[in-house]
């Protein structure tokens, strides 16, 4: 059973500080279940893999076993797939091997713990009950640029046919702990099996390391379920607590500091500036067919319905609460059969690869960037730019320079809350300039609202258009 982790960062071998296990070694550690080795078949300044070998104790697995002795169960024993295939020895193995890396803590590189790297994980035999398709489902919401090569049942005889098991390769900028927790939850999941009891320390193992991704991953029940072995109970427990009577109380905070931000930006109507910049942007673009990502209360998707140029208009955001908001505003329920057909809206989060958001002309991201943070926001570059990949990409986001000219909103202070960042032009450019060279975009931008000849406009606009 082998689970390799590549780093490309320079030097590479950092990725030994992140671990806390040196490359010049191979760091063996007894389990309960066998012995896992750590070592690095590659180090050099440009490229470091470090490998988690298991070696399984298969007479001794059969030995300390409990449970039913009938001949099934005998047989069962001592034919299994448990010494080669990927499962959940692996995850146990991850937590106790990785255990500091997997809390996203390094004495030597805490800042390098904290930042999205190039990191490329592959496991020899991977389980997949539910096929590549699932493997997919379950990887590319989080940015993983997933290969699966399938094995066959035997290369001797063919028409056997192929096997549920795959050697899968996994891509992704992401931080080194979300990897792990990645790999920690879904290694299980998608065996949907776990050699030990499951009882309700599960459910806290669950919510801990699904802190951050799991609540807003489209399979976040069938995770729910097959990481605890299909137990109604803990189950429910576990999804309640994750996605239950929490959420109002976060959704209705944000809308609270969302209607702050328009208070402070209200004296000029940069709301309705912004609207209007992005509306003349969509109709020189000559899209037909528009993406609103984070359409919040539907302001834009409401003038989108009111112009017949937009044959589909799409609005997609992570708050069921908001969207219900945005029907009611439009008026769904009541629009004339021929509008109805025009607009859509999609619950979903605008960090995981969602395949309803391919092949759209335009994409408007307004006033959303900077709820980010940087892992999230990197997940979504991803998202946007290269998997749904529009031919127009809108952008907006505030200009904290501009700042110092709202009266009511106290120095050092953001607008909202609830932002993870407000840029200033020079790093908005600097950014938007970085991902239209990755992935073959050209930028340009332009000012929303008053423009100060010191402090620039309230909001800057980048206009993303696919080479």
């Amino acid at each position: 059973m082998l689970l390799t982790i590549t780093y490309t960062g320079n030097p590479a071998t950092d990725l030994g500080y992140l671990l806390h296990k040196s490359p010049s070694r191979v760091h063996s550690f007894e389990q309960v279940f066998g012995k896992a080795h750590v070592f690095y078949p590659e180090t050099s300044p440009e490229r470091c893999t470090a490998a988690l070998l298991l070696e399984i104790d298969a007479i001794g697995l059969v030995r300390n076993r409990r449970g039913p002795s009938g001949e099934a169960h005998r047989l069962e024993q001592y034919v299994n797939d448990r010494p080669y295939a990927a499962s959940s020895f692996l995850s146990v193995a991850i937590a106790r091997t990785f255990g500091t890396a997997i809390t996203g803590r390094s004495k030597e590189r805490q800042k390098l713990a904290e930042t999205p790297l190039p990191l490329e994980t592959r496991i020899a035999v991977l389980p997949c009950r539910g096929g590549e398709n699932l493997l997919r489902r379950l990887f590319e919401p989080l940015a993983y640029e997933v290969t699966a090569l399938r094995h066959p049942l035997d290369t001797k005889f063919p028409e056997w046919g192929e096997s549920a098991y795959f050697t899968v390769t996994l891509k992704a900028i992401v931080r080194l702990s979300d990897l792990l927790t990645h790999l920690y939850v879904l290694i299980p999941v998608l065996d949907d099996d776990k050699h030990y009891w499951v009882g309700d320390a599960e459910v806290e193992k669950l919510l801990r390391h699904g802190e951050g991704w799991l609540r807003d991953h489209p399979e976040r029940e069938l995770i729910t379920n097959r990481y605890l072995k299909h137990q109604k109970r803990l189950a429910r427990e576990a999804l309640t607590r994750l996605i239950g009577e929490e959420e109002p109380e976060a959704e209705e905070l944000a809308e609270i500091h969302t209607r702050e931000e328009e208070a402070i930006e209200k004296p000029i109507s940069l709301a309705e500036q912004r609207i209007g910049a992005v509306m003349a942007v969509l109709r020189i673009s000559g899209a037909k067919r528009v993406l609103d990502l984070g359409c919040g209360e539907g302001r834009l998707l409401r003038e989108l319905l009111k112009d017949k140029t937009f044959a589909e208009i799409v609005g997609l955001d992570v708050s069921h609460r908001v969207l219900e908001i945005a029907a009611q505003r439009l008026h769904l329920d009541n629009l004339p059969t021929m509008q109805k057909e025009r607009i859509r809206l999609l619950h979903g989060s605008l960090t995981y690869r969602d395949a309803r958001l391919a092949g759209y002309d335009a994409a408007t991201v307004v006033e959303v960037i900077e709820h980010q943070d940087a892992p999230r926001l990197a997940a979504f570059e991803r998202v946007l730019f290269e998997f749904a990949h529009p031919q127009t990409v809108v952008v907006t986001t505030p200009n904290v320079e501009y700042n110092v000219k709202f009266e009511t909103l106290p120095a050092g202070k953001m607008r909202h809350k609830d932002h993870r960042f407000e840029w200033t032009r020079a790093e908005f450019q600097s950014w938007a300039t970085k991902i239209a060279a990755q992935f073959g975009y050209s930028v340009r931008f332009l000012p929303i609202g008053p423009e100060d000849q010191t402090v620039g406009s309230p909001t800057q606009m980048g206009i993303f258009s696919r080479q």
